[in-house]
This record gives structure tokens, sequence and C-alpha cells, in this order.
């Protein structure tokens, strides 16, 4: 049966994994705290679920638990961060720091990462941004591609995400998070764990029929935004995405990227840009942040169709699952469960209680 664990709890143990397998004690913490973040925003493939795959990786020798994360390049406005190999939750804390703070000097700054890995859900920096008073941005190539150009079966391209978070002053922020695909592969992989069947319209195979069967979804190809009739455009985004994330960056990208599901030795070279917009920059920020609240409530309160219940606001719902799991707890289903035991064990650590 599935069981809840509190969120201290989790991030006690995740950041106890990490310490085993040689992060210095503080980047665990950093790590386990942003891991556990995404668990309570409802990112569940994005989580404790990656703990085991980071911990080959890093027994594995492809990414570096010791890394000089530095800024290489850099003008009033951009940075070019290099990752050297680190967890990519250290690496994007950085890059958000810095962004934070070029743009408090700049109005607007623009920083690239490059030689980082994986880094959980985008929303995680996006709303770095936004705790600091700035609207901003976050993309990143994925680290697998599991997405074809549009007519095509060759997979050169990955989900490639983009978050937007926008503050408002007494409303909750404002944030888009998605794939530029129909799904993110992590939700794939967390069916593949549970057994359960993909939805239809999540994969095709490579004659371009429907495809269900998460445990072989790497035989099939993940649909683009719009599905079968417009996917063109969640390709077109997945590619440009990516240029701007990766290949600005001198990161990977297309057949380059390295397929981090299946390969715990490789180093991925993973690319990330984030954006940060000061609104005191373009006027009085609290007037700005009036005139977000005004906006959301219009929205909300506009009339919706018949049978529905309520008009939300992106980011809502993923507010709403914080709240909720802060207070109850984490849900941890049993395969997941077993998973995170038989890596407690191994690693000589208390298991997830």
């Amino acid at each position: 049966m599935t069981i809840t664990v509190p969120a201290e709890a989790l991030r006690q143990f995740i950041a106890a994994a990490l310490r085993a397998v040689g992060l210095p004690e503080a980047d665990a913490r950093t790590v386990a705290k942003l891991m556990a973040e995404a668990d309570l925003y409802g990112a569940d493939g994005h989580g404790v679920f990656r703990l085991p795959q980071y911990v080959r990786r890093i027994r594995a020798g492809a990414v570096n638990v010791a890394p000089d994360i530095r800024i290489v390049r850099e003008r009033a406005g951009m940075a070019l961060v290099d990752g050297d190999n680190g967890m990519g939750h250290l690496v994007m804390r950085f890059a958000a720091r810095t962004a934070i703070d070029k743009a408090r000097a700049s109005g607007v700054a623009w920083v690239g990462a490059r030689m980082s890995n994986h880094a959980g859900p985008a929303l995680l920096y996006a709303r770095m941004l936004a705790a600091a008073g700035m609207a901003g941005l976050y993309l990143c190539v994925g680290n697998a591609n599991h997405l074809a150009p549009w007519g095509g079966v060759e997979l050169l391209l990955s989900t490639n995400p983009i978050a937007v978070a926008v503050p408002g002053l007494e409303e909750p922020v404002v944030v888009l998070d998605m794939a530029t695909t129909v799904a993110s592969y992590g939700k794939v992989k967390t069916y593949a764990q549970q057994g359960k069947p993909l939805p239809a319209g999540w994969m095709i195979d490579r004659e371009g029929r429907a495809f269900t069967d998460a445990k072989r979804a790497a035989e099939a190809l993940l649909l683009p935004l719009g599905g079968l009739e417009a996917g063109y455009k969640g390709y077109g985004l997945a590619l440009v995405l990516g240029l701007l994330a990766g290949t600005l960056n001198d990161a990977a990208m297309g057949r380059a990227v390295i397929d981090f599901n299946t390969d715990d030795s490789s180093v991925t070279n993973t690319g990330h840009a984030i954006v940060a917009i000061d609104p005191a920059a373009f006027g009085d920020p609290t007037a700005f942040r009036e005139r977000v609240d005004r906006v959301v409530r219009e929205i909300r309160a506009s009339q919706p169709l018949p049978g529905v219940e309520r008009i939300r606001v992106p980011g809502e719902r993923s507010a709403e699952k914080h709240a909720e799991r802060a207070s109850s707890g984490v849900p941890i289903p049993p395969a997941l469960k077993a998973s995170l035991d038989h890596l407690a064990a191994d690693l000589g650590i208390a298991p997830l209680a």
C-alpha cells in the first residue's frame, strides 16, 4: 500500500543517501531539499523517484561530487556558468542566484549553464526567481532524447521543458511549467514502475500507431505538444529551447545528448538557461504585482463552460499540492518504497520510514 512520509523525513533520507556516495554535507542537504520540494509540488517523476538513478551515476563516476561551479564568461546582463559536471540542482541554484544578482543591477539577466546534470522539475528554478521578487523563466535540454522531429522517427530531441514564473502581491505565484512533449518522460517512468499502461496519445511506435506499454517505452516516441494534429508546434518549441539552453552554451543537443536512463557512466553535459527580470526596472514593483493580482482575479472569476467547476491559473494545482503534502506527507507508492528500501540497504543507511 502507498505510505505517506513527512517532508523532513524525505529530506533526511535523500541527504543521507547522497552523503553515503560522497557529496559534502552542505551539498547533500541542498540537493535533498530541492528534490523533496519536487515531490511536495507533485512532480513525482523528478523527486525521490530519481534518487537510485542519481546514486548509480555518482558511483559510476558520471557525476562530480566536488565540483568547482563557476562563471566562465560574463557581461552586465549575462553569464555563462560551467557546472564542472556537478549535480544539476547545485549548478542551477548557483545560476539562479547569479541571475537574480545581475538582474538587480541590470534589470534583466540571462544566465546559461553547461557541464551540468539533471536538475529536477523546471518549476523549482522559476520559483526561486519569484521568491526574490523577480519574474523569470527557465529552460533546459532534457537528459535523453525521446522526441523525433515532426514527421520523422529518429530520436533527436528531448522533452526540453520550460517554466515561467510571475509573482503577484497577494495571489499565489503564476507558474507555467511544461514539457514540450505531451507528457514528461519522468511521468512515463513512474507509470512503468507502478505497472500502469500509458494514456493513449502520449506515445506512438515507429509506424505511427498508439503505444501504451510503459515498460517498453524506450522502443517508442513521445508525441510533441499538440499531439498528432498540431505536434509541429511542440516540435518547434523543443528545437528552439534546446538551441538556447544547450547549443548556445556549448552543451549537449541532438545526437550529443546522453540517455542517462540507460547510461550510468557517461558525462551528460546538460545545458540550462535561466532569465531573471526585475520588475523595478520597469516601474513600481508593488504596482506591477498588484496588476498581476488583478489579472489573475479576473481570469479566475471569468465565466466557465458548462460542467466546469472552476477556472484555474497556472501554478495553482502545484501550490495546493505543496500545501497538502507539507501537512499530510508525501505519498510513496509500494514499488518506489521497495526501490528505496533496496537502496538504503545497499548504502547502509536507515530506510525511509
